[in-house]
């Protein structure tokens, strides 16, 4: 080598350079060793991928039993109405059945469906996500708007409530829908020992539409219910009937069909049946 060492070739190539070029070049060199042995910055939080964002809660619909019935019991038409939405929909909604008595259970299953995260808490969007609906049968319906109320307390909103020969429970109220309720609709029958609630209202009739009071009368209907227990036949007759009526819980599911919602991939929602509101099938037996 020509030159001996690192520093004799540093002195020599700024002799040769000159004062101005080699003030250039103390500033480039100060800016490449910089640069060079600059510590690598920490990378900024990567995006969530598409498998890391919590997917949407599915559409919830709870439905209630009346008096002391089983929840999985198949002879009534709340569990038979559960298990036809299931098989219509095995991804996207969860239908669950529980007894009157069995609110509270409801709804810390409709907390947990929520979680999406599993954090053990529901954050603002987790309860704007919610796509609830809830209905019921006897002191069943009276649980369903005592189940509205506490999950108003929650944040909670809820598409639809649907009483069906409604009977109130005692330290409830099953005539005023909360206003965290969407829409509600009542159907009952006037006869017998056990009679349902005539008219549902609005707590506030801003946020909540009610669909309707539909009225039915099985004076001069022939018993239908063979399936069910002597009791109820003979003590109950005209509750019983409303509660097996083909007619009534089929415009039942046709207004839970229309609204549930169900959230695309792109977190836009469609209505599996139309628009909501009331269903262009419903009609009333007087």
């Amino acid at each position: 080598m020509i030159f001996g060492d690192v520093s004799c070739v540093r002195s020599c190539l700024l002799e040769f350079l000159g004062p101005r070029m080699a003030m250039r070049y103390r500033v480039f060199a100060v800016f490449l060793s910089t640069f060079l042995l600059m510590p690598t910055r920490a990378s900024a939080a990567p995006h969530a991928t598409p498998a890391e964002i919590s997917p949407a809660p599915p559409v919830i619909v709870v439905g209630f039993l009346g008096g002391f019935v089983k929840h999985n019991n198949l002879v009534h038409s709340e569990v038979q109405l559960a298990e036809r939405l299931r098989q219509e929909y095995p991804e996207g909604v969860q239908v669950e059945t529980f007894e009157s008595y069995r609110g509270a259970k409801a709804r810390q299953r409709i907390l947990e469906l929520l979680d999406t995260d599993h954090d053990g808490t529901l954050s603002a969007d987790e309860k704007q996500s919610a796509r609830i609906i809830l209905y019921g049968h006897s002191w069943g319906a009276s649980e369903t708007l005592d189940l509205a109320r506490k999950l108003k307390k929650d944040g909670i909103h809820v598409l639809l409530t649907v009483q069906v020969d409604s009977v109130n429970k005692v330290g409830q109220n099953d005539e005023v829908i909360p206003a965290n309720v969407a829409q509600a609709a009542n159907f009952y029958q006037r006869n017998g020992m056990l009679h349902g609630e005539p008219a549902i209202r609005p707590a506030d009739p801003a946020h909540t539409r009610i669909v309707g009071n539909f009225q039915f009368d099985y004076r001069a209907s022939r018993y239908s219910c063979n399936a069910y227990p002597w009791f109820d036949r003979v003590l109950m007759k005209q509750h019983t009937q409303i509660e097996c009526d083909p007619k009534v819980w089929a415009q039942v599911e046709s207004l839970i069909r229309s609204n549930i919602v169900l959230a695309d991939p792109k977190g836009s929602s469609t209505n599996v049946e139309n628009s909501g509101g009331l269903p262009s099938s419903l009609s009333v037996n007087k």
